[in-house]
Order: C-alpha cells, then sequence, then structure tokens
C-alpha cells in the first residue's frame, strides 16, 4: 500500500495565489503531472497539527508496509520494522495475547478501531538498559486483500496524546470566545465577520449566526465605518496591534450615542498564516460620561480656584469686575458682560427699581474671545461704560427680580447659541448682573454650568460689594479728614504760609496725616504736622481728636513740651475703654502690654513769636522740621525726636530757635521723604535738595517740591506746612517798664495813647486806654515786680500787661451792690479777645481790638459800662 505523502506548506503572494513552502506558486486543483492529480489546498488545516501515521499488515500478520509519518510517530525506522510482529512489537507482555485475538480478527475480516498502548524500544544509547517508553496510539483497522486475494489489513495511527491538546485547546477557545463578558469578533482577510460571540450579539441583536458574513458598515456610520475599515486593513498588513482605539456608533432601536474602547491584532494560523483580525470590544459609554463629569468636575474646581485667586485683588469695582472676565472668557464661555446698579455705583445703599430690576444698569466690563465680534446676548448692544436697564418682561430683568439665574433664547441668525443671565448677589443684596455666552458650535450651558456660573458670580459679587463698601468708606474718612485740615489758606502773624495735603492713591485707606496752624495771643503762631500711624477710618477719627485737643491745649497757651505731654496723655486714652485715667493705670500696671491697641502718633509742634523771630519746636517721634536760611543751602534742625504720642513714660525737650528775616521753614509727614521703593535717607536728601531757590513765592516752592518727590509718594498721604518769616517790624512793637506804683497807671494810658496816634488808630484810643487802665491797675493790686507793658499791631491791635505774680485772673460776676469786681467783664466786653498766660517770670494778661475798618464792631465803652449795672 502506497504512503499518504504529506502536504507542503503553503501561503498566498500578494496576487492572492497560492505559494509553496519554497516560493513557488502552488499547482492548481486541476492540475496534472505524470497522470497524478493532487489536490491543494492552504496550510493551516487540522492535519497540520493531528499527526496521522499508516502501516499495512500482510496475510501473515507481519508488517510489510512502513510509512515515514509512522517512523516519525513512532521513532522507529521502517528497517526495524518490516518482517515484524506489531504485537510483538510494540505491545507489552501482558496484553499480547489479547493483541493476537484481535489481530486474528482482523485478519478474518473484521474493522476493528481503539486505543492501544505500544511499547517503543529504546534507541541505541538513549536509555538504560531494559527501560523502553510507553504510549498510546488510536489505531484504525481497515481489513483488505491482496493481490493474489490473501487477506490483509491497512491500519491508520493518530497519536492520543495529540487528539486530547487539540480538544483541550479547542474547548478552552470556545469557553474564551463565547464565555466572554466583552464583544469579540473574529474577521476575515475579506474584513467580513467570520464568528461573532454572544456578548457581541445581545449588543447588536439577533443570533450569532446572524452576524456571519456582515462588515463593519453594518454596524457604524459611514465616515467611521471607513475610519474603521482602514485600521484592519493597516492591522492586516503590518502585523501591529491596536490598544483602546475609540468607536463611536449606536445599537439597534436606540439613537444613544455609545463609545466602545476596541483592541484590534492580527491572528495566524498554525503555520503562521494570517487568516484574520481579532476584535475585542469594551463599552465604555458610562466610562465616558463618569470622564466627562469627572473633567468638567476638574474644570470648575480650577476655575473656582483661579476665581479666588485673580477676583478681588484691589477693592476697585472696575478691576475687579474686569478679573471676573478674565478668569471665564475662554475658559467658560465666549463672550461675558458685567453691568452693575448705576445707584449703587453712585454711593446710594438701595437704587430706585431694584425690587422690580428695572433700575439703571451701567456696563462696566466685557469680554470676547472672538476678534472683532459685537456682543449680542442682550435686547440691544450696549456701550463700554454706558448706562442702560432692561425691559421688565425681559428675562434679564427677571434675573434681576428674583435673583435667581435665567436662561436667555439665542436669537437666529447670531453668533450666539446660549445665553445665561446670572444675577450678583452679595449679603442678600442684587449689586448687578453678569452674562455667560458661548457661540454656536460651543456645548450648550447645562444645569452643571449654571452651577457654576452662580458661583462665579456671587464670588465676584462679594469682592464688588466689599469695595462699594470700601469705597463709600473711603470717601467718608476722606471728608472727615478734610474737614479736620484748616480750611483755605491759614493766615498768621509774621509769617507767610502754604500748605499741601494729598491724600494716597485710591488703592490705600486715608491716614491720619493732619497739619494746622492755630494763632495764640501776642500775636505768636503755633505750627502742628502730625501723623497717626494706621490708616483707615479709625485713624482719620483719632487724627480728628488729636487735632482737636492740639487746639484746646493751644488755647491754654502752654509750652510746647507740655502740650504734647497732654497729647501723649490723650492719645493712650483713645485705646482703652475707661479714657485716659484708665490707659495709665493699665500702663503702670503692665509696661510690656500690647502697644497696638494703643492709637500711636507723632507729631511736631511749634510756636512762633513774631515780635522776637524765636520758634520754640518740641518733637513726639516725627521728621526733624528742615529750615532754609537766605543764601544758605537747607538744613535739618537738630529737634530731639522723643517717644512718639500713646508710648508715654518719657519727657519731651524743647528746642528755641531765633530765625532770620525771610527764612523758610518746613514741617512734613513721612508720605513726602519716604516709600517702599525709596528708603528714607534718599527721600530726605531729595527733600532738601528741591528747596535750594526759597526765595521764589511759598506756592511755587510747594509745587516744585511735590513735583521733584513725585517718585517717593502716592502710597501714603502727605501733609506739607511751609512758613517764611516774616517778623514785626520794630515801629509795629511798643514796649515799656512801669514802676510799681500808682501813677504807673496814669502813664500806662499816656503811652497807649500817644501809641495808637502814631499807629493812626484813633478810635481805638478811648477802649484802649481804659482797658489798660483795668489790666495795670489789676497788675498792681494782685501781682508782684516790675509791670511791663507793650502793644503790639499786626492783624489787630494787642495789648499785653506783664507782671512777677503767679496768681492768673479770674472773671467772676460782681453783685449790684459791690463797688468793685468788674474790670474784668469790662475787658471782656469792650475787647474782640482776652486771656492770660504764664510767663517763664510770672504771667501776661492781654486782650485784642480789631482795626477799624474791620467786620467786627468796636463796642462803645460808656454802653459797655452801663451794661454792668
Amino acid at each position: 500500500m502506497s504512503e499518504i505523502p504529506a502536504k507542503a506548506t503553503e501561503s498566498e503572494d500578494p496576487a492572492g495565489r497560492a505559494v509553496s513552502g519554497t516560493g513557488e506558486p502552488a499547482a492548481d486543483a486541476s492540475d496534472t503531472s505524470g497522470g497524478a492529480v493532487w489536490q491543494s489546498s492552504p496550510p493551516g488545516s487540522i492535519y497540520d497539527y493531528i499527526r496521522v501515521a499508516s502501516f499495512s499488515i500482510g496475510p501473515d500478520g507481519l508488517v510489510d508496509q512502513w510509512s515515514l509519518r509512522a517512523e516519525q510517530l513512532f521513532g522507529i525506522p521502517a528497517e526495524q520494522v518490516l518482517g515484524r510482529d506489531p504485537i510483538q512489537a510494540f505491545v507489552t507482555p501482558d496484553r499480547r495475547e489479547r493483541g493476537q485475538r484481535k489481530m486474528a480478527e482482523i485478519l478474518d475480516g473484521r474493522e476493528w478501531t481503539g486505543v492501544v498502548p505500544f511499547r517503543l524500544p529504546a534507541p541505541e544509547g538513549g536509555r538504560p538498559p531494559g527501560t523502553c517508553q510507553e504510549g498510546l496510539a488510536e489505531v484504525y483497522v481497515m481489513p483488505t486483500r491482496t493481490e493474489e486475494g490473501e487477506r490483509a489489513a491497512v491500519c491508520i495511527v493518530v497519536d492520543v496524546r495529540t487528539l486530547r491538546g487539540i480538544e483541550t485547546d479547542l474547548a478552552a477557545s470556545q469557553a474564551i470566545f463565547g464565555q466572554s463578558p466583552f464583544g469579540f469578533v473574529l474577521i476575515d482577510t475579506d474584513l467580513r465577520v467570520r464568528r461573532a460571540n454572544q456578548r457581541f450579539a445581545s449588543v447588536f441583536g439577533g443570533s450569532v449566526d446572524d452576524h456571519r458574513g456582515r462588515t463593519v458598515h453594518d454596524y457604524l456610520t459611514s465616515s467611521e465605518a471607513e475610519r474603521v475599515v482602514a485600521t484592519l486593513r493597516r492591522v492586516l498588513r503590518t502585523g501591529e496591534s491596536v490598544t483602546e482605539m475609540l468607536v463611536t456608533g449606536s445599537v439597534p432601536g436606540s439613537n444613544e450615542k455609545r463609545h466602545w474602547s476596541v483592541n484590534l491584532y492580527r491572528v495566524h494560523s498554525g503555520s503562521g498564516r494570517p487568516i484574520g483580525v481579532a476584535w475585542l470590544g469594551t463599552d465604555i459609554t458610562r466610562r465616558r460620561a463618569a470622564a466627562r463629569e469627572a473633567a468638567h468636575a476638574r474644570r470648575n474646581l480650577a476655575l473656582l480656584n483661579e476665581a479666588g485667586a485673580r477676583i478681588g485683588t484691589t477693592l476697585d469695582l472696575e478691576t475687579t469686575a474686569r478679573e471676573l472676565l478674565d478668569v471665564v472668557v475662554p475658559g467658560f464661555c465666549d463672550f461675558a458682560t458685567v453691568d452693575l446698579y448705576q445707584g449703587l455705583l453712585s454711593g446710594d445703599e438701595a437704587p430706585p427699581g431694584l425690587a422690580d430690576g428695572s433700575a439703571e444698569l451701567r456696563r462696566v466690563a466685557h469680554a470676547s474671545a472672538v476678534a472683532d465680534a459685537p456682543f449680542q446676548g442682550a435686547p440691544a448692544p450696549v456701550d463700554l461704560g454706558a448706562v442702560h436697564h432692561y425691559p421688565f418682561n425681559s428675562p434679564y430683568a427677571d434675573a434681576l427680580r428674583t435673583a435667581r439665574s435665567r436662561t436667555v433664547p439665542a436669537g437666529d441668525g447670531g453668533l450666539i447659541q446660549s445665553t445665561l443671565a446670572v444675577p450678583m448677589v452679595a449679603h442678600d443684596t442684587v449689586v448687578g448682573l453678569v452674562q455667560f455666552s458661548r457661540t454656536k458650535g460651543s456645548e450648550p450651558f447645562g444645569e452643571r454650568d449654571r452651577a457654576l456660573a452662580a458661583e462665579l458670580a456671587a464670588r465676584a459679587a462679594v469682592c464688588i460689594d466689599n469695595a462699594r463698601l470700601y469705597r463709600r468708606e473711603h470717601e467718608r474718612a476722606l471728608i472727615l479728614q478734610r474737614s479736620l485740615l484748616p480750611p483755605g489758606d491759614p493766615e498768621a502773624s509774621g509769617l507767610d504760609i502754604a500748605c499741601r495735603y494729598l491724600p494716597g492713591n485710591a488703592a490705600t485707606e486715608v491716614g491720619g496725616d493732619w497739619f494746622d496752624v492755630i494763632a495764640l495771643p501776642g500775636h505768636r503762631t503755633a505750627l502742628v504736622v502730625g501723623d497717626v500711624m494706621g490708616r483707615g477710618l479709625r485713624a482719620a477719627v483719632a487724627m480728628g481728636e488729636l487735632r482737636t485737643a492740639v487746639r484746646t491745649l493751644a488755647l491754654l497757651d502752654l509750652e510746647p513740651a507740655e502740650v504734647l505731654s497732654a497729647l501723649d496723655e490723650i492719645a493712650r486714652g483713645l485705646g482703652t475703654p475707661g479714657g485716659v485715667q484708665q490707659a495709665t493705670r493699665t500702663a503702670r500696671q503692665s509696661r510690656d502690654a500690647d502697644l497696638s491697641e494703643v492709637y500711636l502718633a507723632t507729631c511736631v509742634y511749634a510756636v512762633y513769636d513774631s515780635v522776637t523771630r524765636r520758634c520754640t519746636f518740641a518733637n513726639a517721634g516725627h521728621l526733624p522740621p528742615v529750615l532754609v536760611e537766605p543764601g544758605e543751602s537747607a538744613l535739618m534742625l537738630d529737634v530731639p525726636p522723643g517717644m512718639p504720642l500713646g508710648v508715654g513714660g518719657e519727657p519731651f525737650e524743647e528746642v528755641e530757635v531765633e530765625l532770620p528775616e525771610g527764612s523758610l521753614l518746613a514741617l512734613y509727614t513721612d508720605g513726602l521723604v519716604e516709600s517702599r521703593d525709596h528708603p528714607l535717607d534718599e527721600g530726605l536728601q531729595a527733600f532738601i535738595g528741591a528747596l535750594r531757590d526759597p526765595a521764589r513765592p511759598l506756592e511755587d516752592v510747594c509745587d516744585t517740591v511735590l513735583n521733584t518727590l513725585d517718585t517717593h509718594h502716592g502710597e501714603d498721604d502727605i501733609a506739607l506746612l511751609m512758613a517764611r518769616v516774616q517778623g514785626l517790624p520794630a515801629e509795629s512793637v511798643g514796649d515799656w517798664t512801669l514802676p510799681r506804683e500808682p501813677r504807673s497807671v496814669g502813664r500806662a494810658r499816656e503811652y497807649a495813647r500817644s501809641q495808637l496816634l502814631a499807629w493812626d488808630l484813633e478810635p481805638l484810643v478811648d477802649t484802649a486806654e481804659l482797658l489798660v487802665s483795668e489790666l495795670v491797675t489789676n497788675a498792681l493790686r494782685y501781682g508782684e515786680g516790675e509791670i511791663r507793658l507793650r502793644l503790639l499791631l499786626d492783624r489787630t491791635m494787642v495789648c499785653e500787661v506783664w507782671d512777677a505774680g503767679l496768681v492768673q485772673p479770674r472773671r467772676r460776676r460782681a453783685r449790684d451792690t459791690d463797688e468793685g469786681g468788674r474790670g474784668l467783664q469790662l475787658v471782656g466786653l469792650l475787647s474782640a479777645a482776652w486771656g492770660s498766660r504764664r510767663t517763664p517770670h510770672g504771667k501776661t494778661v492781654w486782650f485784642e481790638l480789631p482795626l477799624p475798618g474791620d467786620d467786627t464792631p468796636l463796642a462803645d465803652p460808656a454802653e459797655a459800662l452801663l451794661s454792668l449795672f
């Protein structure tokens, strides 16, 4: 019997023809060669996996033919088997008797199929003597006859182990393919479905067999199918796998868009020939939705985080509105506007029309992600900065009325596809409206976007409301601060005064800087410059209290050091609920108390006497005064700085300086010479350098100083007080010393009369004589030592009577029966002002009369005398 030839391994060339293992084209099925017909089949068939062998048994029961596959299966060459009894050669001794019976039956003409264990003889030198290899074969025995008519048999043998392996592999493959929870499809080289599992069929409908022969066009849209087909062809051509390819489509009976993650890899036969592409798909629609939700949540958190960092960096309304739009455009929307109530911008607490949403609004900010595209979200375009209002029935007005977001329908033919009108609510008050719009092609606003928009608007609203409240408080503080400063250009005897006050820039709070010019008796003037540490309304209020205290203390005609000592006590009382006494007790109990609760202030207080041109300075931690003498460079006066007001515990020192005629004195606060970018020493040198030409008009000098130091100020308030010395001329002063005797009263009247006539002040003679008599008489009665009479002429006429007594005169009301006690009452009735002050060697009593022609009328002495009775 002839041997079954082994198949030649074949594949396909690019043209699709069968190719043998040598690379030559395989013979066609109808090809003939030498009278034999050869069947050509592609490699990878079942015979490539199953090892099939054949041999034949002659009439004598001996092997007479042994195929090459038999040699490979049993490992025995033909020369060792031919002519031998197969039972004796392969069957173990304990099974030989039964084997012989079966062989007799076969040779009798019976077919037989069964599993036969066999023994493989050990190859020479392969195993120790006496050992053999056990095998298991499935044998198909078919009776036949020889040419002579004798009975023989043909045997076909298959290795059982190979069969069992194939069965196991098939079962495992079927389990994996059929039981997979993912859609599993095998696509052949023609890109048609060869096999699909139940999971795939359950998604797309029908049975597993219904999907055989279909293409991807049967499941996907045309464009998506073309993309997948191109990928399948690439996988077939290159063998490169594709992982997690996103495929989008829908399933029968539903319009819902579904998403699948698909893995593709090329599948080969046992011989290595590509037979198709495996498709493993997973439905990731929910996972995509969850990922999209997570991405939206991350974006929203990022926007909120950015809003918290970028919105409200300043206390300016317009800047805060622009910061909101910088955050949302283009990250959240394509267009956005901010409208604020005009009444709130003007400082009103509740603008009219707020309840029904029809109040006027002003557009303070606008942003667009589309270049040169007008915003069409409102009923009509509104220019930036324009004042407008929304119609009552519009969704914008409804959002303002209800304080809830509204969706605005998109107009036809415009760029806008979706708009949200979101009210800006802060502290239960609607302050304005924000519009967020998206153009066509963008995703419309959803509920999640609506909540985010409301949160962004609320954050901006709080910042805007804080800025509005700050602006209101800032303006009130400025009004308070300026109301406490000297009105207009102050005047002083013997001084030419010029002053400047500049508040800090709009981004800072008001400060506690102040200055004052106080007229003192005897044509003397108190010059004051101070600075309360800290900022805001409280600092401005503290400044006002200290300024009022300074004026009160100045009217008591105290020495500069005494004024600052009293101010120090007052400053400590400002920060303590119990006042000055409680502050003093607290300071005594603990010197280490926290000074942050105490109002600290610096102050320089100077008293200028226009007669002697002497100025007495006292300093409480303030910058030193600057003096410019004629023809000399500017210099800082060496005035002991002392401790700031409110610290307490240290006395203040005084320094007296004689000021030459025409010299320039400058008092200032630290805002003029100090800033974050310029140290104090640099600012002081720049200030001194700006006073090189002090002979010019004082107003020009002030402007030059501020222009020169422009880079040094702007962050803090600035107070600048400049005075040019112009002492009283000698002819405006009358000074006499009187002995302590009764005749001095008459001499005093004569001196006064003659001096007033010399000054051409005859209308004042009678009143002046009467009042001089009263003061000199009191000095003789109640005073001590010599009496000094001094008349001063400037803006008014002042009379001073000096003596060495320490008892201050006290005005009292005399009874009708009293013969005296009416002198000081008469002085008070006839003079414009009167008073007394202590001196280093006694006291001074003075009165002041207005000059003829002034608005203040002069009292008639006769009527004044009669009014006392």
